[in-house]
């Protein structure tokens, strides 16, 4: 998802990067191109306007800063613009507390809290679930399903017909766990029950946070959607889920300015793992091609023993055959392939399709012939010509074009890192300093 809206964002940016001078006709030019960008996203075009006015009010009246030229000024602008788009960061305290979880039906609500007990129990905390939704058959099923694959408590009563009756008892039943997070039923539409009983389910429960979970593919309408909820129970945080799918997007982000808060997770997947915390900085970064190394760390840090990724080696560039055998199955534990180079500031390089094709069935067969190789081979892959890969193709039952592809695979991938690691990481700490980040230390 967003892939179009970062293509196009970083397009706009690359343009006026290589215009010799930055005059009022590039500033002009560039804020049309990221209002079609943004429009085309499904981004409300009333906070499409607001922000294009801020851009060229900031653009062509700030005073520029010591030592920074207009071109870098300029970009550094609409960075900090892009990001105030996103609503601020919003925090997460792991502590004793209730989040309310609100939603349309079909937005993912009942697998987001399945996914957000995962996420929290990572994080130390004893969680439990309430399953309140009497209207949708089988919710109650979904929600216990998901919690009894990670052992998280959950409670509910299919035959109980008044939600109210089943948060009260819920929360007498889970009185021991330290995060108790309500699952609340969805409609179609906004109906006025639906409001009135979350109304009285938000009284009961008092919760710490109320949480509005918002389906990507929502488009205009989520912004009338998170405006009711709001006025209804005061909406303190956005969940945008089914960020991995084809849907445009901007929609799910524009609700977030109706409510006021920031997006406190995004869902990128459909196991229980695919939970994200939503960090501005790290979002816009990605749209822009600069990488989000905190968000990479953090995930790798949550899934993925010590010994099992040198993270960073990784940073460095360095990407051997030997390092190749052991990180493909790292990164397949830390989620989709694309989703992690995503994390790395790539700049504008179009990795080839091929980079991120790599099945599991395929990661097996890469082991395969790489276990056929020697030391010497997985330490310094260049040694591998002819004579050598018909030998590790014999050895491990694989034809002569696997082996290739093996290689083919490991050279794209050694040439991504290191385009990483030349002028990538001086520029993209200079860019993230100048726009204010200052991410990569």
């Amino acid at each position: 998802m967003l892939d179009s809206l970062s293509t196009s964002l970083k397009d706009a940016v690359k343009k006026l990067a290589g215009k010799a001078v930055v005059d009022r006709a590039a500033v002009e030019e560039l804020i049309r191109d990221l209002q079609r960008a943004l429009i085309q996203s499904d981004v409300n075009v009333k906070l499409v306007m607001q922000l294009s006015q801020s851009i060229k009010k900031r653009a062509l009246e700030e005073e520029l800063p010591k030592g920074m030229g207009v071109k870098d000024h300029v970009l550094r602008i609409v960075y900090q613009e892009l990001v105030s788009l996103m609503g601020p960061e919003t925090e997460l305290e792991l502590k004793p507390q209730k989040i309310l979880m609100a939603g349309l039906q079909g937005s993912g609500k009942t697998t987001t809290t399945g996914k957000l007990c995962r996420y929290l129990q990572r994080k130390g905390m004893k969680v439990g679930a309430i399953c309140c939704d009497n209207f949708r058959p089988g919710a109650f099923v979904q929600l216990q399903t998901l919690c009894k694959k990670i052992n998280v408590p959950i409670y509910g009563d299919p035959n109980e017909k008044d939600a109210l009756t089943i948060v009260r008892n819920g929360l007498s039943a889970l009185r021991d766990v330290e995060v108790i997070i309500v699952d609340t039923a969805g409609r179609h539409a906004l109906e006025d029950d639906l409001i009135d009983e979350i109304m009285q389910i938000n009284d009961a429960v008092k919760p710490t946070h109320r949480w509005l979970v918002i389906d990507a593919a929502l488009g205009q309408g989520a912004r009338d959607q998170a405006k009711r909820f709001h006025e209804a129970i005061g909406i303190d945080g956005v969940i945008i889920t089914k960020m991995d799918g084809t849907a445009k997007g901007g929609g799910a982000l524009s609700a977030v300015a109706e409510t006021g808060s920031g997006i406190v997770f995004i869902g990128s997947g459909e196991t229980i793992d695919d939970l994200e915390r939503f960090d501005p900085d790290g979002f816009i970064s990605r749209l822009l091609g600069m990488g989000d190394l905190r968000a990479l760390v953090e995930r790798a840090e949550e899934v993925i023993e010590s010994d099992d990724l040198d993270v960073n080696a990784m940073m460095k560039g360095k990407f051997t055959l030997r390092d190749m055998y052991k990180q493909l199955e790292a990164l397949n534990k830390m989620g989709p392939l694309k989703q992690v180079l995503s994390m790395l500031p790539l700049g504008n390089m179009n990795l080839p399709g091929e980079v991120y094709d790599v099945t599991s069935v395929k990661m097996q067969r890469y082991r395969v012939m790489m276990d056929s190789m020697t030391d010497a081979e997985l330490d310094d892959p260049s040694v591998l010509g002819t004579s050598r890969i018909h030998r590790i193709a014999y050895g491990s039952g694989s034809s002569v074009d696997q082996v290739r592809e093996l290689i083919k695979y490991y050279k794209m991938m050694q040439k991504a890192l290191k385009g990483f690691k030349g002028g990538g990481r001086f520029s993209m700490n200079r860019m993230m300093k100048q726009f204010g980040g200052d991410k990569l230390g």
